[in-house]
């Protein structure tokens, strides 16, 4: 046969393969192709799964019910009963295929290996990430570069069927979240802060090992910030192994509930670092417009001092200023002002003050799961909100870089277990 002739049967034999509906090959079949037709198979790799599905439920037919046109039924008297419609889950799609029946005397027998294939295993990161990346229920159709692929079933990327994947997988992503055990982790702070999803607040908790990988510890969902809830939160993350022993620097932007829970369930083994940030707006809040700008820059220049001397020097100068000019300005600045200069305490600020001196870190992290649940119009109930939080967590924990500073985090380490008088 001449080159020409064994190309142009060659193209004869693909639109067989690669139009109409979904096919599913016999190994025989695949084995009778031209090459270059099996390889173009194998790159599709659909045809192939669905064959490897097809000989999955033939296998455990066989084991059942004995061979094809075998004069004898398998163990238990089980008989082969022709074929079903049915459908398997290949990634994150649905393709139909037909399905072998065998029963007994007593009714018909369920395949395992049916089962498996049409339910689907693990989570579907497809559809984790259609929906987190903002292609919402509503507006989900079948990609641009998947409706050419000749194996594609008909709705298989459908608004509804987009919507079962991303609930099942996001639930199994809450339950990995939550089951994550935290024994592991050489923390040497933790950043704390609520977030509205709707009209209720999340309660996240971010670590920061010693190595300055950032790791989500877990949320809680609570009206407010509540010393209540948040120290049964705290509880929760210690039966999960979170280890305090070493002493830790909590951040935190300032709220009573945060700030008492951590002293009830860490008692001496945490240190708190109020939100430098936090502190300057609030007392700026209570002077007039004009006066705002240069009372903002000075309590910028005094948080910004190399030493814990020179600081509470510089602030002293202003609590002096306002004593007289705004007495509610002095007194939000006298209002826990200590704990915002515990890193230049512990003389550490120059070192790591650029990371831990304000809660941007984890109010970072905040705005990085609110660009990937920006879609959600209405938060329906609280399961919604845990799915989606914790799908988004787990999505861009990968990507959260080190913290500013991290070689000096040992340093930090020794600091606290300095000033909690702690023994190692």
């Amino acid at each position: 046969m001449t080159k020409g002739k064994a190309d142009a049967d060659a193209r004869q034999e693909k639109p067989a393969l690669q139009s109409g509906a979904v096919q599913v090959l016999t190994r025989l079949e695949f084995e009778g192709l031209a090459p270059d037709v099996r390889i173009a198979l194998i790159q599709e790799l659909i045809p192939l799964a669905l064959m490897a599905a097809s000989e999955e439920m033939e296998r455990e037919v066989e084991e059942l019910a004995g061979t094809r046109y075998g004069r004898k039924n398998g163990d238990g008297g089980v008989s082969r009963f022709g074929f079903n419609p049915g459908s398997v889950k290949l990634g994150s799609k649905r393709y139909p295929m037909r399905v072998p029946r065998v029963r007994t005397a007593d009714g018909e027998i369920n395949l395992k290996s049916y089962e498996l294939l049409h339910n689907g295993a693990g989570v579907s990161r497809d559809a984790i990430n259609r929906m987190l990346r903002g292609v919402s229920c509503r507006n989900a159709v079948e990609p641009a570069e998947e409706e050419a692929t000749p194996w594609s079933a008909p709705g298989a990327g459908s608004r509804a069927t987009l919507s079962r994947e991303f609930i099942a997988a996001s639930t199994q992503e809450l339950q990995r979240f939550h089951g994550r055990s935290l024994s592991c982790l050489d923390l040497v702070a933790m950043f704390m802060d609520g977030k509205y999803f709707g009209d209720e607040m999340m309660i996240l908790a971010m670590g920061i090992t010693l190595e300055g990988k950032k790791v989500f510890l877990g949320f809680e969902e609570a009206g407010t910030e509540n010393g209540r809830v948040v120290a049964q939160f705290l509880r929760s993350l210690q039966e999960r192994g979170l280890q305090t022993a070493k002493g830790l620097l909590a951040v935190v932007d300032g709220s009573k509930g945060l700030v008492s829970a951590i002293r009830t369930v860490f008692k001496r083994e945490a240190v708190i670092q109020r939100c430098q940030w936090h502190k300057r707006e609030n007392v700026v809040a209570y002077v007039s417009k004009g006066d705002q700008p240069r009372l903002r820059s000075r309590l910028q220049a005094a948080y910004e001092r190399p030493t814990y001397r020179e600081a509470v020097e510089a602030l002293q100068k202003i609590q002096d200023d306002l004593k007289e000019a705004n007495q509610s300005a002095y007194a939000s600045l006298q209002e826990g002002l200590e704990e915002t200069l515990t890193l230049h305490r512990l003389s550490v600020f120059p070192q790591v003050g650029r990371s831990f001196k304000t809660t941007n870190c984890i109010e970072s992290a905040h705005s990085m799961v609110e660009d990937l649940c920006s879609k959600v119009d209405c938060w329906k109930n609280s399961m919604q909100r845990r799915r989606w939080l914790a799908a988004a967590a787990l999505n861009i924990e990968p990507r959260l870089r080190r913290i500013q500073g991290h070689r000096s985090l040992p340093m930090l380490r020794q600091a606290l277990m300095k000033e909690l008088n702690l023994g190692g």
